[in-house]
């Protein structure tokens, strides 16, 4: 498989507000719990919304590079046995092409923005 050029991790703005001052980003309750950070590829993104994400605004989309992430990054099966992107380590926001507000409606829809590729 190759790896496409970005993936995606959604954040509230409130967890991801100190890593912009701080330049890495340890994730969301979910990650520290499972001890990885979750990602989405531009395919599974809208599903991962509808799914953990319904209703919810003041959102951050971050678009991360995959080059810069090296060995930490892993593609493991997860929802319908799709491969996921997982970090095994902090986000370094110098791997952050770039951030967007986004939110999500009661249905799960999403506008995203048309960097999403």
């Amino acid at each position: 498989m190759a790896e496409p050029e970005f993936i995606y991790k959604i954040a509230t703005e409130a967890t991801y507000e100190p890593a912009r001052e701080a330049a890495v980003f340890a994730g969301m309750p979910i990650d520290a719990r499972d001890g990885f950070i979750h990602f989405s590829t531009a395919e599974q993104l809208a599903e991962t919304l509808r799914l953990h994400f319904a209703g919810k605004g003041d959102l951050v989309l971050l678009a991360v590079r995959t080059d810069d992430l090296g060995a930490a990054l892993k593609w493991e099966p997860s929802r319908g046995g799709a491969l996921f992107p997982h970090l095994y380590a902090p986000l370094p926001l110098s791997a952050v092409a770039w951030e967007a507000q986004i939110a999500v409606a009661a249905d799960g829809s999403c506008d995203l923005p048309e960097a999403v590729i």
